[in-house]
């Protein structure tokens, strides 16, 4: 009768299997790995078989993404129970009685972290590993966990279900530190304390730099140590990825992860019976190690988030201020654009505000005409970010290059789809969602990147996100409100707003919200243009009397006057409930938001309401209340879709 697996692990080293789906997608099977469990079910066995032909000791059930989560994917999500049953009798079958079998659970958080919250992964991991324990599996394998409050909380739960071995496997983006910038070994040592009989990681590394990582680790005071690495570095070709490399590779390195400590020995993506033969192979004659001293390794520092005291946050914070947003050209030259800049800056804005290629239309790098801006007149830029055009590579090293030109004020929004611009058929990324992102940007101000590597130095950013309070359901926006101050939200700026009554029960809604909020209002043009914010753009409504105000004007000049004779009593409003106003100039007219500029700085509740022609005569705020005030320009549109 075989020995409990933790009684094993004290005498000799234990090898894991490989891949379950490398092996299946190399027989050409690209679907639900977990619905081959019952209609394929001896192809399964086979894998098995492969594996403990090749020297595994342990295998694991092919229930990876066995969960309601992820099988909702396929519209199988009521099949939980069927999947994992029958995937822990095919192991069986194949283990007979001298192999351990371990049912699987693979973590929900990669980097899309909000995509599902603890409160769900709780219910779903309760589901599945129910099943798995019930039907007789020796332990549970928790794999492939990014996010470490994730596993945290599964690996209690589990604690309470069972008091068969639990091995848990985090996973790294870098060598030796989780994404939250927790080193390795204080990682493994947490999980050690609330319970794991087993700790170590699996995938996204392979043999050497998960050597690397494992350096720095002591050999736990209770547990043992595991480690399951990738096959390699994946080959790209033709649409579908490769793994390579000499099973003299992996049987050289069995030796050293002998060496780290290591007593269970398995493969992750990539790695196949071939692999596995060679770990076999590289530690049969070797006994567990019994001592170890850890190399010194150095240590990723993690500072409280930086709050750094902007010249325009200053403004924001402390006093009334004035923003315009004035989008960069479509076009090359960049004469108008400049103007607009010179005069507006005379006019009194606070900060000009550029969208990130608004309504998903290709325009010069916002970036680029920030930094012109900041050098030229010596006005500071809001950089609007969304996560539409860059996936999460791209994201980092433009937030690195902005924090290098001395650009650190940002907002934050998902962007409008790309179906909607001038190009229809391009990609629409969202990596990160606008709230992720805000998350990511202040990660950064702790000196690590989302990969918990170290930047070296903290970034400086301080970040604006967007507010729609152009909805039924107020208390609703509100909430992601503050949701998003929790993931760091500095301030707010809203959608344009069209009445004054709705301004007002936008100031008594938030009055709890203790950030600036910034109001946006936009003047109209014309009377088609009225009609076409009220009934074409999401998240613009016009109130009846606005639609006829406009309507009743005769010809455009009057139209445009009426249209700004509107926007003065909105400001006025605004500046009754809140210090800041975000003026949307539309379609690039800059004069119509000079003349706004001028109107707010003859309120007598600006201290200077003055401006030199000069402009370069700062203007002091007088703040006489909890909100803020901005003016922006968005050119007959809303402030870029956040939902």
């Amino acid at each position: 009768m075989r020995a409990p697996i933790l009684e094993e692990m004290k005498k000799r080293i234990l090898i894991g299997d490989g891949a379950m789906g490398t092996l299946l997608y190399s027989y050409g099977i690209d679907r639900c790995f977990e619905e081959l469990n019952l209609s394929h079910a001896e192809e399964i066995v086979h894998v098995h078989e492969a594996y403990i032909h090749a020297g595994a000791d342990l295998i694991q059930t092919n229930t990876y993404g066995a969960n309601r989560v992820k099988l909702a994917r396929y519209g199988l999500e009521n099949d939980v129970e069927r999947f994992n049953r029958a995937a822990v009798a095919l192991a069986q079958k194949a283990a007979k009685e001298d192999i351990y079998v371990v049912g699987t659970i693979g973590g929900l958080r990669g980097f899309q972290k909000q995509a599902a919250p603890l409160k769900e992964i709780k219910e779903v991991f309760v589901e599945q590993a129910s099943v798995l324990l019930d039907a007789g599996v020796d332990g549970l394998l928790l794999e492939t966990y990014y996010d470490f409050d994730e596993l945290r909380e599964v690996l209690k739960i589990a604690r309470q279900m069972t008091d068969r071995p639990i091995i848990t496997h985090v996973s790294m983006q870098e060598p030796g530190v989780l994404m939250n910038g927790l080193p390795l070994a204080r990682a493994l040592s947490n999980l050690e304390d609330l319970g794991a009989d087993i700790v170590g990681t699996n995938c996204r590394l392979g043999p050497f730099h998960m050597i690397q990582a494992l350096k720095g680790i002591p050999l736990p005071k209770r547990a043992f140590l595991s480690a399951y690495p990738n096959s390699s570095l994946p080959d790209y070709r033709e649409g579908k990825l490769f793994y390579e490399n000499e099973p003299s590779y992996f049987k050289k390195y069995a030796t050293e992860f002998r060496n780290e400590g290591v007593r269970l020995l398995g493969g992750c993506c990539g790695t196949t019976p071939i692999q596995i033969k060679a770990f076999k192979e590289g530690v049969s004659d070797l006994e567990p190690l019994q001592s170890k001293q850890p190399v010194k390794q150095q240590t990723i520092v993690i500072r409280p988030v930086v709050h750094p005291e902007t010249t325009l946050f200053k403004k924001v914070k402390t006093g009334r201020s004035v923003f315009v947003e004035f989008d960069t050209p479509r076009h090359l030259n960049t004469s108008s654009f400049f103007k607009g800049v010179e005069a507006l800056k005379r006019a009194g804005a606070d900060a000009i505000t550029m969208a990130d290629n608004s309504l998903a239309s290709p325009r010069i790098s916002n970036t680029a005409m920030a930094r012109l801006v900041k050098e030229r007149y010596h006005l500071p830029p809001l950089i609007h970010l969304t996560c539409r055009d860059r996936n999460l590579i791209g994201l980092q090293s433009h937030l690195m290059g902005m924090d290098v030109l001395g650009l650190h004020d940002v907002l934050v929004v998902t962007g409008d789809p790309t179906k909607i611009g001038d190009f229809p058929g391009a990609t629409s990324v969202y990596d990160v969602s606008s709230m992720q992102l805000i998350e990511l940007i202040k990660k950064f101000n702790r000196g690590i990147s989302y990969s918990g590597k170290s930047l070296k130095q903290p970034t400086h950013f301080r970040v604006a996100a967007a507010f729609n309070p152009n909805v039924r359901n107020l208390d609703r926006a509100i909430q992601r409100m503050k949701r998003k101050i929790a993931c760091g939200a500095d301030y707010f700026i809203t959608q344009p707003v069209f009445d004054p009554e709705r301004i007002r029960e936008i100031s008594e809604a938030t009055r709890d919200i203790p950030v600036p909020i910034h109001i946006g209002i936009m003047p109209m043009t014309s009377s088609k243009n009225a009609e076409f914010l009220h009934n074409e753009v999401p998240g613009i409504r016009l109130p009846d009397s606005v639609l006829q105000r406009m309507a009743q004007a005769k010809n455009e000049d009057r139209e445009r006057e009426e249209g700004l004779a509107i926007a003065r009593e909105l400001i006025t409003t605004a500046m009754d409930c809140f210090r800041g106003i975000y003026l949307i100039t539309p379609m690039g007219r800059y004069q119509s938001s000079v003349e706004l500029l001028r109107f707010i700085h003859s309120d007598a509740r600006f201290e200077n309401d003055g401006v030199e022609e000069s402009g370069e005569t700062p203007i002091q705020r007088t703040p006489f209340s909890k909100n803020g005030i901005v003016v922006g320009n968005i050119k007959n549109r809303r402030l870029e879709n956040d939902d």
